[in-house]
């Protein structure tokens, strides 16, 4: 491609992602990951904090993968600091999907905790994917205090961040079976269960974990 046909693809990608109709932003996000270029990065990210279309968020996403992690990371990680709550998530999902291990530090507890379910859920996806070796127990511990929290949806993300860290999750699930709360207490069992048997469903665990509860923890042997 000679320069000013990419200069053209860039402006038009620029003029499409503000375009009203979400058919031709969707467009644009992926000509814009089509042909990377690094003056699209800022409004890709800008665009992702107000984009309203699911699917072109998707896309936007994508395009942003498709550049080099040294232009995208560092304005990543400054929008995961932001007041808004589509900004934070959705630069959380960009950065779990990009996969660079340098933007862990941006994982915090106070994240982790995050008032709004959304962005909670991307940080648990983010955290379980750029933990660095060695650190799983610390963020097992710190994503078991978030069980019981939310619908459906939230604590299968959360348990679905937690059992890709693998075994070293069940010290703090275990922690977390004696917990006072039985929601929580529940959401543990199911979670244990799924790590064993990954196949069983989580609505099945969901469940079976409610009963174990009731009848006190005490499980029968299989």
């Amino acid at each position: 491609m000679t320069l000013p046909e990419q200069e053209t693809d860039t402006i038009r990608a620029l003029q499409g992602l503000e375009d009203g109709r979400s058919s031709v932003r969707l467009r644009a996000a992926l000509a814009a990951g089509t042909t990377p270029d690094p003056r699209l990065v800022d409004t890709l990210v800008e665009r992702c904090a107000v984009e309203p279309d699911f699917y072109v968020r998707d896309m936007l996403t994508w395009a942003l993968t498709r550049h080099p992690a040294s232009a995208t990371l560092p304005r990543l990680v400054d929008e995961v600091r932001s007041e808004r709550a589509q900004a934070r998530s959705q630069a959380l999902h960009t950065l779990s999907k990009i996969a660079d291990r340098r933007a862990w530090p941006v994982i915090t507890r106070e994240l982790l905790a995050d008032a709004d379910d959304e962005v909670a859920r991307s940080a648990w996806r983010a955290a379980a994917v750029l933990v660095p070796e060695g650190e799983e127990a610390e963020l097992a511990t710190a994503l078991s205090a978030q069980l019981g929290r939310g619908g459906r949806e939230t604590r299968l993300s959360l348990s679905r961040a937690l059992i890709a860290l693998g075994e070293v999750i069940v010290p703090a699930l275990r922690t977390a079976r004696m917990d006072p709360d039985p929601d929580v207490r529940a959401h543990a069992v199911a979670t244990e269960r799924l790590l064993g048997d990954p196949d069983a469903g989580f609505e099945f665990a969901i469940e079976e974990a409610k009963r174990v509860v009731a009848l006190g923890g005490k499980d029968r042997e299989e």
